[in-house]
């Protein structure tokens, strides 16, 4: 019999809380074509990564990365670290011959995510599998929306507007985290929400955005240390707004704020397309808006598809139709394609290869916002 495989988590913060809920859930929801144990949660913290061992189910907690990546029980590595680290951990585990995970963006730097995309295809050849944590592309209404798409149900691509808008940083008294340091965070908004519409837009068109022009801007530039010792320099952004010229021709639209007030999650997509459009916000994210410019001009008009039927992605395994999923369940689905993957040897999307081309974005966004937001190359970062 095949021994189960053994995952090891390398982070315990937010998402560390979010991995292990789809780590916990999947095995028990899906007929999982492998069993998966939940080994060994890492952190600096000997205290506090044990308590989160005990709260989120995993066997033991450890603090040395290196020593549970060479541990030769350990299959998976889950990668929920802040991003300065995603390289170094992400790179060892794939020499080391373990599957891994990595929480988005990829990396900090293109030249990381360079590194990272050759050893996921060098270790590929072995048969270890790579992903990287876009977790809204497993979200049933977006995969829905994508399959829709290649379907031709709303024909060629004529435009995308793609945000992501939180409202978590408008109070000044919200105090420096590594999430506003860049040599922590890679960078502020475009790197952490922004990633996620780039992601949507390149996952659901097939498209890849080509060229970019955009502006970025840091609105509140001190915050109070946690420790209340002073304060510290915001050096990311708080808001990116950009252009993106798509592979197909069309023009899309995207906004990143963790400034945008009373928004709380509001990632939305709307693509329009020669014979209708379809439109999604997570904020309502079991409903898929489709409008059918085929259709009787007497009842042309977006419609609410509820995406909770059997028939839709992954939504079998859940509840009866109309019973909601939630933020959670996107972690589960990625546990599920990724143990399916490894089980069989089938391709599994979001690669680190796709993970380095919404890294190019991000970098030509920010190269471009330097350059007075002339338009840039996301292969070669040149200005046009």
């Amino acid at each position: 019999m095949t021994r189960p495989l053994r995952v090891a988590m390398i982070g315990y913060g937010f998402m560390g809380a979010a991995h292990s809920v789809g780590w916990r859930q999947a095995p028990r929801v899906f007929g999982l074509p492998a069993e998966v144990e939940m080994a060994v949660v890492v952190g600096r913290n000997g205290k506090a990564v044990a308590e989160a061992a005990t709260q989120w189910g995993w066997q033991e907690s450890a603090t040395d990365w290196r020593e549970v990546i060479g541990r030769d029980d350990i299959d998976i590595v889950d990668i929920v670290t802040p991003g300065d680290s995603h390289a170094e951990i992400a790179i060892a585990a794939l020499e080391a011959g373990k599957h891994v995970i990595v929480e988005k963006p990829l990396s900090n730097t293109v030249a990381e995510g360079e590194a990272m995309a050759d050893a996921a295809a060098r270790a590929a050849e072995r048969g270890v599998k790579s992903m990287v944590g876009f977790t809204y592309r497993r979200v049933p209404a977006v995969t829905l929306l994508r399959d829709l798409i290649a379907e031709g149900k709303i024909g060629r691509i004529h435009r995308v507007r793609a945000s992501y808008q939180q409202d978590w940083l408008v109070d000044p008294a919200a105090p420096l985290s590594w999430r506003l340091q860049k040599e922590l965070a890679g960078s502020g908004a475009l790197g952490d929400i922004g990633a996620h519409a780039i992601d949507l837009t390149q996952f659901v068109t097939g498209q890849s955005v080509d060229r970019v022009s955009g502006t970025i801007d840091t609105i509140i530039a001190e915050r109070p240390l946690a420790d209340g010792s002073g304060t510290g320099s915001v050096t990311v952004d708080d808001i990116a707004l950009f252009t993106g010229r798509l592979s197909g021709g069309a023009l899309a639209s995207f906004d990143a704020s963790r400034f945008a007030t009373g928004r709380k999650n509001a990632l939305a997509i709307e693509v329009s397309g020669e014979f209708g459009a379809l439109a999604w916000n997570f904020e309502d994210l079991n409903s898929l808006q489709y409008y059918d410019g085929t259709a009787d001009s007497r009842a042309q008009g977006f419609a609410q598809i509820l995406v909770t039927e059997p028939v839709h992605p992954y939504v079998s395994a859940w509840w009866p139709a109309g019973h909601m999923l939630g933020y959670e369940h996107g972690f589960t689905h990625q546990v599920v394609d990724l143990v399916g993957a490894i089980a069989d040897g089938a391709p599994l999307h979001s690669s680190f290869e796709e993970g380095l081309g919404v890294q190019r974005v991000l970098d030509a966004v920010e190269r471009s916002s330097a350059a007075e937001s002339a338009w840039v190359e996301t292969r070669s970062a040149v200005a046009v």
